[in-house]
């Protein structure tokens, strides 16, 4: 069963970093803004790549 990420948008800074490493789950939703569209779009190592360089740490797996 696969975990599914979530963005904190409150936190996000809209720096593009895991739109970038992950572009099949993430997208920028504005300018400063990033959002997920797929949840599901990559595998958990890929997303948890982006997890790891987002400088903001605003993304988690789910409870």
């Amino acid at each position: 069963m696969s975990r599914n990420p979530t963005l904190d948008q409150s936190t996000c800074i809209g720096c593009e970093t895991c739109t970038r490493i992950c572009p099949n789950v993430f997208h920028m939703v504005d300018e400063h803004l990033a959002g997920i569209h797929n949840p599901t779009g990559d595998t958990e190592e890929k997303i948890e790549e982006a997890m790891d360089n987002c400088p903001v740490a605003c993304i988690n797996w789910e409870d």
